[in-house]
Order: structure tokens, then C-alpha cells, then sequence
């Protein structure tokens, strides 16, 4: 597998005063929660329906709040967290879904950009059940773990992009023969990466993809 290009992330953050995650999500926005050593994540939006954001190497919660104001505001309860990089992005997110499950989300979508987006989809397979799919940005998932998705799937990326790109994501694709649904879209063209897609002039037809995606399979 391939390593993740290196992305330089463009972070709105507030001068958040108390507990947050990286100064962008506050308990204005939701529960602010600790995990392992301390690591911070927050809670938002009260939705049945749970998602878990995985962000990339070098990104953070911040560059993912286009895609989670949106999906608060389409009702659901959505979770970001920071995360160690020496740590497994697979079982982290794991444990999230699972958080998620006990504050009472039904269902849980994975979504993830770059190594989040990866690892999500063995992180889907392992919850069983109550997955309810995986939103993978500039993946480059391993065609034996998207062989064993029974869930489905949607990836979006940019042609060029080393880490993820139209070769990546069409590999992906042809594997997951068992989800019951399976969208790629490509940006052609292009080489932005992750979260970076929820800018420029194709940002707001991002989200909404995604948004109409996790509408039509949240159950």
C-alpha cells in the first residue's frame, strides 16, 4: 500500500476557552469527551443515525466541519476526534462507532479522508450489524478489505491525487462486490486530498453527494 501524500491542512479555529478539540469544537458544539491519554473528541448533532470521522496525516477536526455542520444539520450525531498518528486509525474508529452505540446511535456510518478513509472500511466490517456504510475520501482501500464490505460504500477523489486517486479509488470499487450499493466519484483533473475536497468550487457538490449517499442508506 501506498503512503499517504502529506496534506497541509488550512484549520479554522476559535481562541476556544475550557475543553475542546483543537480549539474549533467546544461544549457549545456538543459533549467534549477524552479517550485514551487524554486525546480530546466531541459529540455533536442528536440523530439517531451516528457517524465517525476519521480525518488524515496531518489534518484535524477542523477541516471536517463543512461535512459535520452539514450532517447535524441533516440529523445526525456525529463524531470527531483527535488522534495519536502511531495509533491504529482502524481500532480507534472502532472504539468510536462504539461510544456512538452507547449514547444511543442506532446505526453507524465510518467516513474518513485518506488513511481514515482506509482503515474505515475494515473498521465497518468489524462492527457488524449496525454498520450502515463508509464515506471514503481520497482512500486507497486494500481490495481484500473492500472485498468483505457488506455495506455500502461511497468514495470521491481527485484523478491525480498519489494517495487515493481515480486508480485507487477504481480498484476499490471493482473489489467490494458484496455491497449492497457502490458509488465512486472522481474529480478529473485534479490532485486535492481529504478534507481539502470540501474546498473550492466543487466543495459544496461534495458534501452533498455525501449527504445524499448516508440519506438514502441511514435506514
Amino acid at each position: 500500500m501506498a503512503t499517504p501524500t502529506p496534506t497541509t491542512p488550512t484549520p479554522t479555529k476559535t481562541k476556544a476557552k475550557g475543553p475542546n478539540v483543537s480549539g474549533c469544537y467546544t461544549r457549545d458544539d456538543g459533549e467534549i469527551f477524552t479517550y485514551g491519554d487524554g486525546l480530546p473528541g466531541v459529540i455533536t448533532g442528536d440523530g439517531e443515525i451516528g457517524v465517525v470521522i476519521s480525518y488524515e496525516n496531518n489534518g484535524n477536526v477542523c477541516t471536517w466541519r463543512p461535512l459535520s455542520d452539514r450532517l447535524v444539520a441533516a440529523g445526525y450525531r456525529v463524531l470527531l476526534y483527535a488522534r495519536k498518528f502511531d495509533a491504529s486509525p482502524e481500532d480507534t474508529a472502532l472504539a468510536m462507532a462504539r461510544r456512538l452505540a452507547k449514547k444511543g446511535a442506532e446505526r453507524v456510518f465510518f467516513a474518513g479522508g485518506s488513511i481514515g478513509a482506509t482503515t474505515a472500511v475494515p473498521a465497518a466490517t468489524k462492527f457488524g450489524e449496525r454498520a450502515a456504510g463508509v464515506i471514503a475520501l481520497s482512500g486507497a482501500i486494500d481490495a481484500e478489505d473492500a472485498a468483505e464490505l457488506t455495506v455500502p460504500l461511497l468514495q470521491i477523489g481527485t484523478e491525480n491525487d498519489g494517495y487515493g486517486g481515480a486508480d485507487d479509488l477504481q480498484a476499490a470499487h471493482d473489489a467490494a462486490t458484496r455491497a449492497p450499493d457502490r458509488q465512486i466519484h472522481v474529480i478529473q483533473g485534479e490532485s486535492v486530498h481529504a478534507s481539502e475536497l470540501f474546498r473550492g468550487s466543487y466543495g459544496g457538490e461534495v458534501i452533498d453527494r455525501i449527504v445524499a449517499f448516508m440519506d438514502r442508506h441511514r435506514g
